[in-house]
């Protein structure tokens, strides 16, 4: 069982930069790939970012690619998303998800968090 709270969401205008953070519960974090994800009002959950667990492999959705940063600190049991270079079309509710197999699926992730609402402004 895992459990996961993200914090560092937001308002902030366009340009501008947020780091979402991540912590999760357990002693087998390493074990576990984190993926980011949001969604919008009226639109689809979609993948944003996903991170191995050992750190070493990273995907990222196109729309993001270049702005955001997926890491994350295995001792600390906690997933980044530092993101930079906001655009208005990036405001959405953003979730950190886990399982134990990297994925860019939703529906594969096992874990879920509550959210954090991210908005930026024109």
């Amino acid at each position: 069982q895992v459990q996961l709270v993200e914090s560092g969401g937001g308002l902030v205008q366009a340009g501008g930069s947020l780091r979402l953070s991540c912590a999760a519960s357990g002693r087998t974090f390493s074990s576990y790939a984190m993926g980011w994800f949001r969604q919008a009002p009226g639109k689809e959950r979609e993948f944003v970012a996903a991170i191995s667990g050992s750190g070493g492999s990273t995907y990222y959705a196109d729309s993001v690619k270049g702005r955001f940063t997926v890491s994350r600190d295995n001792a600390k049991n906690t997933v980044y998303l530092q993101m930079n270079s906001l655009k208005p079309e990036d405001t959405a509710i953003y979730y950190c998800a886990a399982d134990p197999r990297i994925t860019i699926t939703p529906v594969a992730y096992d874990y879920w968090g509550q959210g954090t609402q991210v908005t930026v402004s024109s």
